[in-house]
């Protein structure tokens, strides 16, 4: 259950989340749903274990196997929401992949795998949801970076991508407003399986752990803040970056 309780507000409503098998996305799913949303979970592998936690605490969710980055996916990743849940209020984005490496030793398939992912899979994701959102409106939320902002050596796809995601949200933001709301949260380092030991070098791992809160995030401090930008208390809130980072960016 998130910190906060929103009453009856989101009971009922129905949301689509990718990346929904494990961090972040696992969080934002079970957070929507421990507040009533009726919550499609989206991920290229089985997000069962997610749909379960869900059910068992009394929650409603379907699990979709989907590639983010092949357009086939995506459409038949929208149809199946439409024929399943009907309308769509919210789409959480949270798929996507990291990668470190020197410049100099990144290959054209390095790049064009983590933009296939993080920018190209954006990009199908949200036309479709906004479509399906179409013209009522509703909320769409992506997971960009504090990268985004910072930079980092020896991530330059990555910091690319997440630019790029934060481009599409203000653009989205002005193209549909006043209906549909899109903005984006930039997390700093949370503890989640992308910064695990095997993914991450020390170097990397002392580098994250250098902001004034001198921890690192857990997912459910980007869920909270996911849920709270589908509410009512959001609703002047467009083309944003929300900076849930523990301090590592001030802008």
């Amino acid at each position: 259950m998130a910190a906060v309780n929103y009453g009856a507000e989101l009971i009922g409503r129905r949301a689509v989340v990718t990346g929904a098998a494990s961090g972040i996305g696992a969080a934002c799913a079970k957070a929507l749903a421990a507040h009533g949303v009726w919550t499609a979970c989206a991920d290229i592998v089985s997000p069962d274990q997610t749909v379960a936690k869900i059910e068992a605490d009394a929650g409603r969710s379907i699990p979709i196997t989907c590639d983010v980055s092949s357009e086939e996916d995506v459409l038949a990743l929208f149809a199946r929401v439409r024929q399943r849940i009907g309308r769509l209020d919210f789409l959480v984005h949270c798929a996507g992949v990291i990668h470190e490496k020197p410049l100099l030793e990144t290959e054209t398939k390095d790049f064009d795998r983590v933009m296939n992912i993080n920018l190209r899979g954006t990009f199908l994701v949200g036309r479709e949801g906004i479509r399906a959102m179409h013209p009522a409106g509703g909320r769409v939320i992506l997971i960009a970076s504090d990268l985004g902002y910072l930079g980092r050596e020896t991530f330059s796809p990555y910091v690319a991508s997440k630019h790029g995601v934060m481009g599409l949200m203000r653009s989205w933001a002005k193209e549909f407003a006043p209906q549909t709301l899109v903005n984006a949260i930039c997390p700093g380092p949370i503890d989640t399986a992308m910064l695990s030991s095997d993914q991450m070098t020390e170097e990397w791992r002392q580098k994250e752990m250098d902001i004034p809160l001198a921890r690192f995030g857990a997912p459910e401090d980007i869920a909270d803040m996911a849920v709270f930008l589908t509410t009512d208390s959001s609703r002047f809130i467009t083309g944003q970056g929300m900076n849930v980072n523990g301090g590592s960016v001030m802008p």
